[in-house]
């Protein structure tokens, strides 16, 4: 019997010491303001990179600004409209974006603060699916239309804009002080012409620019593509620096988890539960196989996140902290609404990734002709 139960002991700690549950710590934390949530909307572009806006603000000028999320929104549904009535439908109408509209959006329109502009109109949370079902019912009857459209197409569609999301905003007042969204830019010191665009497809001509023809890319944003171990190395350098980053990524896979606060590829299917909560042995990824699951649709551009900075397992296996917008409820969302995203996993899945051009490695920027 004392044999037996001495066999038994053995088994469960060599069971014990194999199934090593994940144990992090950080390693690179750079500020960031609070996680919050998008709510039900179609928007993580604009909540993403107005986070990284703010880190860079932070960065830059030690302020901490909450920056309105919709106000980017409001600025950029307009372009989206419009791109679809004079293609005649014949493009997608949708709330999605990518990080450079966010760029456009301040360059063309200025910053405000949260507190100024809301985008809440007798709402308490964000909620855009009556919104987008008006604006499509109403686009597609010009877009579609055999007659000649009406020239007030505009007015109808900021009417719309106005009565869902709040007229849009020209002067406000900020801890005492009168801005413009413009001179509130400016105060910021954040410049839109100093933040690009990298990304890794093994097709395209390293060291130069391409737009990526992907649904949300309706503005046609351009980005510079690198080797792919190059551009990893360009957000470890980024990161190692100070410098946060926003992120394009597919989150479809079974293997990202907002609940767990998990991304990884693993290298057994069979692991694919397991690796929601315990380390096991992942993917090695190629660049020829990042393209593979790009052609095949099995990676797409479904969301976008900030990357704020590293963790570490209890093995030395590195990971990226991201912080999403699904706000931080504790009981949907774990590691406090940050998801902790393996380099398989960021290598494989993630599209681009924007960045302040200082955060670039020097041989890239000189390879880039960035100055």
């Amino acid at each position: 019997m004392k044999k037996t139960l001495f066999s038994l002991s053995i088994l469960f700690l060599g069971l014990g010491a194999h199934a090593q549950k994940y144990d992090f710590q950080n390693i690179v934390d750079i500020d960031a303001t609070p996680v919050i949530s998008q709510g039900k909307t179609g928007t993580c572009w604009s909540f993403s990179t107005s986070s990284f806006l703010e880190s860079e603000i932070i960065r830059k000028t030690n302020k901490h600004i909450d920056l309105s999320e919709m106000y980017n929104v409001r600025n950029t549904y307009p372009k989206k409209i419009e791109n679809y009535i004079l293609r005649q439908g014949k493009t997608q109408f949708g709330e999605g974006g990518l990080a450079h509209d966010v760029i456009n959006s301040m360059r063309d329109y200025g910053l405000v603060p949260v507190e100024a502009y809301s985008g809440l109109v007798g709402q308490e949370t964000y909620d855009h699916k009556e919104l987008f079902k008006v604006l499509k019912s109403l686009i597609d009857a010009y877009a579609k239309s055999d007659a000649p459209i009406s020239s007030n197409w505009k007015e109808l569609t900021e009417h719309v804009l106005d009565m869902y999301m709040g007229s849009n905003i020209k002067e406000f007042t900020y801890q005492g002080k009168k801005y413009t969204p413009e001179t509130f830019l400016k105060m910021t010191t954040l410049n839109p012409d100093e933040y690009i665009t990298i990304s890794s497809f093994q097709n395209k001509k390293n060291y130069s620019s391409f737009i990526l023809n992907i649904p949300d890319n309706f503005s046609n944003g351009s980005m510079y593509n690198l080797p792919l171990d190059e551009y990893i190395a360009n957000i470890d350098y980024a990161l190692d620096n100070g410098y946060t980053l926003s992120l394009d990524c597919d989150v479809s896979e079974k293997t990202f988890s907002g609940k767990y606060g998990i991304a990884f590829i693993p290298n057994d299917n069979a692991d694919i539960e397991k690796g929601l909560t315990e380390i096991i042995k992942e993917k090695d990824i190629t660049a020829d196989y990042r393209l593979q699951e790009f052609y095949n649709f099995n990676t797409q551009d479904d969301h976008l996140m900030h990357i704020v900075g590293k963790v570490k397992d209890q093995k030395g296996n590195i990971y990226y902290k991201v912080k999403n917008s699904w706000g931080p409820n504790s009981d949907r969302v774990g590691n406090d609404g940050y998801i902790y995203m393996s380099i398989p996993y960021m290598k494989l899945k993630s599209i681009s990734v924007l960045l302040h051009k200082d955060g670039l490695l020097k041989k890239t920027k000189e390879q880039l002709r960035i100055q």
